[in-house]
């Protein structure tokens, strides 16, 4: 168990660099890039986007009838669709930082749900959870709005791009529940599920605790770089190298040929 939890921060570093923000290479990148790139940039910053999957897992985690999992993500879906168009096209910006670390506590949230905490730890009953995940799903939107907003849109054919990257997103969103669908499933034969499934919760709660950590760490130094004197230089390279590698568009290059002046 100690070392799970030593391995846990280290993985979630790790992931940081797998994070799904905007470079500025992404931001070159995408000035000549057709409507199918960004469709493939949705479906990348999706699969790539291990806050939204910690999320989608933890609403299907206990969901086996087909018609219980379609009604929650098309409440979800709706919910990210309405304020990734809305706030795009109308330009409303927050910082990314701290509506990541939002939709990190959306993770925890679901976890606390699904071991009955309401229940059990205050006496309560949960909220309605359909409304819930449409209220958590117009969170995540404006989550992916925001990093979406990062890259240089222009006004020709905005709209068109940005229902292109909602397209890419949602194929995105596919795949990935498909492969936790089988895995669930899968799982759910065993005996291990019973016997694990309330530990694998706790674990989800204790990721999106550490992501939302993570987040609040990052903005502290976004916004107070300068209570952060020690070290300085080497600090802001080593978070200026992880933005860097923060992007959906990483490795992009490699599969389309972007049009070069």
């Amino acid at each position: 168990m100690r070392k799970l939890l030593i391995a846990l921060p280290l993985m979630l570093f790790g992931m940081t660099a797998w994070g799904h923000g905007m470079s500025e290479e992404d931001k070159l990148r995408i000035l000549d890039a057709g409507f199918l790139e960004y469709i493939e940039l949705g479906a990348m910053h999706m699969v790539t986007g291990y806050d939204h999957l910690l999320f989608i897992f933890a609403v299907i985690f206990f969901l086996s009838r087909f018609i219980d999992i379609v009604k929650f993500i098309t409440a979800f879906t709706l919910g990210h669709s309405i304020t990734l168009l809305f706030a795009t096209l109308w330009g409303i910006q927050a910082n990314f930082y701290l509506i990541d670390a939002v939709i990190a506590l959306t993770v925890c949230y679901k976890a606390f749900d699904n071991l009955d905490g309401f229940k059990k730890h205050l006496d309560i009953k949960p909220p309605n959870l359909m409304w819930m995940v449409f209220i958590f799903g117009l969170i995540h939107g404006f989550g992916l709005s925001t990093r979406l907003q990062e890259l240089p849109l222009g006004d020709e054919g905005l709209v068109v791009k940005i229902l292109s990257f909602n397209l890419g997103v949602e194929l995105g969103q596919i795949v990935a529940l498909s492969f936790m669908l089988v895995a669930l499933a899968g799982w759910r034969q065993t005996e291990s599920f019973a016997k694990f499934s309330k530990l694998a919760n706790w674990l989800l709660m204790i990721l999106g605790a550490l992501l939302l950590l993570m987040q609040l760490h990052s903005y502290q130094h976004a916004e107070y770089a300068d209570d952060f004197p020690l070290n300085k230089d080497d600090h802001s390279h080593v978070h200026d190298d992880m933005r860097k590698a923060e992007s959906g568009l990483s490795g992009y290059k490699k599969q389309f040929n972007f049009h070069q002046e």
